[in-house]
Parts: structure tokens; sequence; C-alpha cells
């Protein structure tokens, strides 16, 4: 197995606080518990910018932040209440988008629709956990369960995935130039 490398744990750890920066920022909404929030836009990214292994372990160190009380989480909430709570199944779900759309990133990078497609598949998979999670925890049946937490969010998230498959490629590019150009000068 591939150990990280410093440089690895310097865009990690930009990566987690870019989530933790954002994530408290969310827009309540009437109609459900799951507030809105660009969480998943910086998930998005940091799975072009970072490939599977570290985007999955910038999530990870997030949601430990969050676990053990800092208030990184929307709402600027934290603590395991909060993710063992009604929405917290959506920010665990955050590393399926991080495994399994990195996983479709790495492997078919330069390919858009083929990304984009990931990036649903790992939507679908923090959806469906996030929902079970949801519909449990508040006594809500299936469908009930996907009004509250999936159906007001699709617009958005298609949003967000389409402007993360536009742009994380191209600051992918970037990264790459520039971590070529460090190696090669130092």
């Amino acid at each position: 197995m591939k150990k990280f490398t410093v440089k690895d744990l310097a865009v990690i750890a930009v990566m987690t606080a870019a989530i933790c920066v954002v994530a408290p920022f969310s827009i309540p909404i009437p109609v459900s518990p799951v507030p809105i929030s660009l969480a998943t836009f910086i998930v998005y990214l940091a799975v072009f910018f970072l490939g599977q292994k570290k985007a999955f372990v910038s999530v990870l160190i997030y949601l430990l932040l969050g676990l053990v009380g800092l208030p990184v989480f929307t709402g600027f909430s934290g603590g395991p209440a909060k993710l063992l709570g009604p929405t917290g199944g959506y920010a665990i779900g955050y590393l399926f988008i991080a495994w399994i759309s990195g996983w479709l990133v790495e492997r078919y990078a330069g390919k858009r629709i083929v990304c984009f497609l990931g990036l649903i598949l790992g939507s679908i998979a923090m959806y469906a956990l996030g929902t079970v999670w949801l519909g449990f925890q508040m006594h809500l049946s299936v469908p009930a369960a996907l009004m509250a937490g999936v159906i007001p969010y699709l617009p958005g998230d298609f949003t967000k995935m389409i402007i993360a498959t536009i742009v994380g490629p191209q600051v992918q590019k970037q990264l790459r130039a520039l971590g070529n150009n460090s190696s090669s000068n130092g």
C-alpha cells in the first residue's frame, strides 16, 4: 500500500478545511429537516482534486472533527448527537461520494460524461443512506423520507455536479502542472 506523502497530507488538509469552512453555512428549508449546504459541492471537487482514497480520508477527517464537537456541521453544529441524528446519514454518505465517485473519476479522467455519472452514482449512495437514516430516525415512510431528504435537493445537487464536472478537471490539470513544476525545481 502506498503511503501518503507530506504533499498528499497537505492537500488532504486543505480540502478538509474547505469542507469544514463551507459546511456550517447552510440554508434551512421549511419542507425538510435537512438544510441546503455547499458541502456536497466541495466533496465533488475533492474527488477531482484528490482522487478516491485521499478524498475519502479528507471526508473522514471532516466527520471525525465534527464528531468530537467542532462546529463543522450544518448550522455550526458538531458532536455525536448531530452526526447520529436525523440528518447524519447524509453527512456520512459523503464517504460514499468520495469512494464511488472517486473510483470512477480516477479511472476515467478526462471523460466528463463518465465522471458526471460517477458523481451521480456516489450521490445516489449518499441519498440512499441518508434517506434510510432519516426515515428511521423520524419514523417516516420511504416516500415521506424521499420528499424530506432527496426530492428538494435534486436540482441543486445536479447543478453542483455539472459545475464540479466542468471546473474539477480544469483545476486538476492546473494542480498537476503546478506539482510537476515544483518537483522539477526541487
